[in-house]
């Protein structure tokens, strides 16, 4: 029916390979101590304030409750009739920026179609994205937004996956306008996948983080950019974080808030080298 299917390139390693136990992991992020506690059941008729969300990226058993906060205030806003998932690209295939335009992604909780009519409409705005399958085909970044997704609305959505190689500030900015442009009479929310510091002392991690976050929720994208270049944080989707910036103001946006910010020391105990993990929510 939808033609090219990507299979999952995560299941059983970054989360669960079964839907039964997948479900349970998702549930297990939703009530853990840094999760918000719940298990959300999505409001229909929310107030749709929600315009984009940056969102963590790990193996569930790391930032699974992370992502799980920002999740469950997308159940309490509503229905979304499509997503464009914005991730870096953390194994060099492909084009500098990819989309695939047709197809399904498949987890162990079903298959979730692309939006055929979205993808090309910023494909032909931007000028920039390539179509493009191979630089797809292993990333994480995407992949792992979608259980949770499927979890909160089954298959009642579209998505649009786009691949970061290239992150300057020109070409990210640039795929925002595109994106914003295409979603603008749309019920749709835009997603950044990025990971914050790696591999550095939780302190160390924290400091850093909290001021890559403080220009992120200024929402303003060149602030964040020169901080990322100034204080060397190791942030891996910041081409994505800049993409929704700008697209968030494009679309109206009038606030970002930090719903979680955790490391994956929080997580294990170890502060010795760690990974920091951001929620944050952008809405009208």
């Amino acid at each position: 029916m939808y033609g090219e299917v990507r299979p999952p390139s995560q299941a059983g390693s970054f989360y669960a390979g079964s839907s039964t136990a997948l479900k349970r992991q998702i549930e297990d992020c939703f009530m853990h101590k840094f999760g918000p506690g719940k298990i959300p059941k999505v409001m229909e008729e929310g107030p749709r304030k929600i315009v984009g969300l940056i969102c963590p990226h790990a193996g569930y058993m790391y930032s699974g409750p992370v992502a799980a906060n920002a999740y469950y205030s997308l159940a309490m806003d509503g229905g979304v009739s499509v997503f464009v998932i914005l991730g870096p690209n953390h194994y060099g295939v492909g084009s500098g920026l990819a989309v695939m335009n047709r197809g399904v992604w498949r987890t162990p909780l079903g298959d979730v179609p692309i939006d055929m009519d979205i993808a090309t409409e910023i494909t032909r705005k931007s000028g920039i994205i390539d179509i493009d399958s191979s630089a797809h085909a292993y990333e994480h970044s995407i992949e792992v937004q979608l259980p949770f997704l499927q979890y909160l609305y089954g298959s009642s959505f579209r998505f649009v996956p786009i691949c970061f190689r290239m992150q300057d500030l020109t070409s990210s900015r640039e795929v925002g306008y595109a994106v914003a442009s295409a979603l603008a009479d749309k019920n749709a929310v835009i997603i950044a996948s990025t990971d914050m510091t790696h591999y550095e002392p939780h302190r160390k991690a924290s400091e850093k983080d909290r001021r890559a976050i403080d220009a992120i929720l200024k929402m303003d994208e060149i602030l964040f950019y020169k901080t990322v270049e100034s204080y060397d944080i190791s942030t891996c989707g910041y081409g994505p974080v800049i993409a929704l910036i700008t697209a968030a103001k494009k679309l109206n946006a009038k606030k970002a808030e930090l719903l979680s910010y955790k490391t994956s020391g929080d997580i294990t105990g170890d502060l010795s080298s760690v990974v920091g993990y951001a929620a944050v929510g952008f809405t009208r």
